[in-house]
């Protein structure tokens, strides 16, 4: 319910055939290759990123109405062996989100609501722990309230039980407020999850049935519903995960949980169909559109990227409107380029799939306009020039990008993320495997780098990011009794489905998240342990019978938590 990079594919470099025609001849070169058209461009994107064999994922890209390209890729039943077809239904994610903001404005269009309403009118005795939560701060994620699904826990038991909306929001209702509403922008799956109840407290229906009659029927969204799992909606397909390269089904959920958040399905014709509506007004009018495709701005004047439903960015310099989505077994990816009527489309059928859904669609975007994403072409720097660059460079006051050089490559990793190999393109310009994202190093006439420029997604304009230390600062390894690491050995349940093991190799302390390499661990005290490939550290709790039940993860600023799974 939440809004993935893989390697990206090397072109081979052009190169001119000479052919000498005699000694009075002219020399000629060779006639190039037709570029290959738009289509198969996308396709030769599409095939790159879901095997045949494998959970895959169906695409739509139009331009100005027409349908460029239609297609779908991978298996749509991996044990009965049935490919996806393109018309196939895919649990959307929070895809669903822009459908729940446009289902609000209608009703505010209607008069049966205002965006400044206060929530406790159409949810009495909700506690707003003495803050005004309107509407409006449900719709751009700015209210506070604590987002259930980042309950410790909710993920794994809470989420199986079948729930009543105002069911659901008891669940969280009484949980600290994160910061006072419109102080900032934190994603969060309960603000929609309390729109769904609102639109039916307002309009006298329930969710369901006000999207099927107010905007799937009108718009002839055939493949579009509530996903319950129990009706037999017709070219619905199962949802798969994947660990260490191995496929299964995806892990059961109640889809009552989701609701208004994450909880519809759809084909991505059905996708083409509500976009196309968004250009006339249908549904809204245009001024109602233009509100949920503006950035928030906080309290402070500061602009988010997210207005109501949608985040606001940009794509080869233009601008986009778009959102992804991500539930058990699919990960979902909608982006849309309003000046030049492109709308794209890509539903994946695995919550872990090959290649991220929003790689692909960017990708395709891109090509829909004519301007392709570069296609990196890596080449070879001597240790010497790589070492130059190596450094902490500021982001802001909370954030930096440490870059480190190790067995002959480079590396940068921000702060709380992971360590990252950076290929170089030339002298100063590097990419990310499996990203869109490229940086540039700024050296000063002696050749030391003075200054990083970020390209998050190939934008146009960089990050600047101060070059404030030469090396990082290294942590000391504290030398500890390795036998204390036995206490600690086991597997930890960060969130269902993810665990991180703990094992002892010797005098080495080792840890293997789910799906991931297995990382050592070095001790900074005799419960404090850090990673070096990523930012983060480990923190080993005692419960009261003495015995360690539950170790911390801090990292990316956060702190959580992660019960140990008992065998005895």
């Amino acid at each position: 319910m939440s809004p993935r990079p893989m390697p990206l594919r090397r072109l081979a470099i052009p190169f001119l055939l000479l052919a000498g025609l005699g000694a009075a001849a002219p020399v000629v070169a060779a006639p190039k290759p037709a570029p290959a058209s738009p289509a198969a461009q996308m396709d030769a994107v599409l095939k790159a990123a879901y095997p045949a064999d494998k959970p895959g994922a169906s695409a739509i890209v139009v331009k100005d109405g027409k349908v460029l390209f239609r297609k779908a890729y991978g298996m749509a039943h991996v044990e009965l062996g049935v490919p996806l077809q393109p018309d196939m239904v895919f649990r959307l994610g929070s895809i669903t989100k822009q459908f729940t903001a446009v289902a609000i404005l209608m009703l505010a269009e209607d008069g049966k609501l205002s965006l400044s309403d206060p929530i406790e009118k159409y949810l009495p005795g909700y506690p707003t722990q003495g803050h005004v939560i309107t509407v409006e701060h449900l719709l751009t994620h700015s209210s506070g309230i604590q987002s259930y699904t980042d309950i410790p826990g909710w993920m794994k038991d809470k989420i199986l039980p079948d729930l009543k909306p105002l069911e659901l929001i008891d669940g969280f209702k009484k949980e600290p407020m994160q910061f006072a509403p419109g102080a900032q922008f934190r994603y969060n799956n309960s603000g929609y999850v309390m729109l769904g109840a609102i639109l039916e407290k307002a309009s006298g229906q329930s969710y369901e049935a006000f999207l099927k009659q107010r905007i799937f029927e009108p718009l002839g969204m055939k493949g579009a519903h509530y996903g319950s799992n129990e009706p037999i909606l017709a070219k619905r397909v199962p949802g798969y995960t994947e660990d260490n390269g191995v496929v299964a089904n995806a892990r059961y959920l109640s889809m009552t949980q989701p609701y208004s958040a994450g909880s519809l399905v759809a084909s991505v014709d059905d996708l083409a169909a509500w976009d196309a509506a968004l250009y006339g007004e249908k549904l809204l009018k245009q001024s109602s559109l233009a509100k949920a495709w503006t950035p928030y701005k906080t309290k402070d004047g500061k602009a988010t990227t997210y207005g109501y439903g949608w985040v606001m960015g940009e794509l080869r310099g233009r601008p986009a409107i778009q959102h992804g989505g991500g539930i058990f077994g699919f990960s979902t990816y909608a982006t849309r380029l309003p000046n030049e009527k492109v709308y794209v489309a890509v539903l994946a059928n695995s919550d872990s799939p090959v290649t991220d859904p929003g790689l692909v669609a960017k990708k395709l975007a891109a090509i829909a306009v004519g301007d392709p994403f570069p296609e990196p072409v890596p080449v070879k720097l001597a240790p010497e020039v790589l070492q130059r660059y190596v450094g902490v460079y500021k982001i802001d006051e909370g954030a930096q990008r440490t870059v480190t050089f190790d067995g002959g490559k480079l590396y940068s990793q921000r702060s709380g993320g992971q360590r990252l190999e950076l290929t170089p393109t030339s002298e100063t310009d590097f990419f990310y495997a499996g990203s869109l994202s490229r940086l540039r190093f700024v050296v000063d006439a002696s050749g030391r780098a003075t200054e990083m420029l970020f390209y998050p997604e190939d934008a146009t304009e960089p990050q600047r990011c101060p070059r404030i230390a030469d090396k990082p600062v290294e942590r000391v390894v504290a030398k500890v009794d390795p036998a204390l690491y036995d206490a600690y050995v086991g597997e930890y349940e960060l969130q269902p489905g993810f665990v991180l093991a703990v094992s002892r190799e010797g005098d080495r302390l080792m840890t293997q998240a789910t799906g991931q390499q297995k990382f050592e661990v070095f001790p900074s005290s005799e419960t404090e342990f850090f990673l070096k490939v990523v930012d983060a550290q480990l923190t080993f709790v005692r419960g009261a019978d003495g015995r360690v039940d539950q170790l911390i993860l801090h990292q990316g600023g956060r702190d959580m938590p992660a019960r140990r799974l008992r065998k005895d």
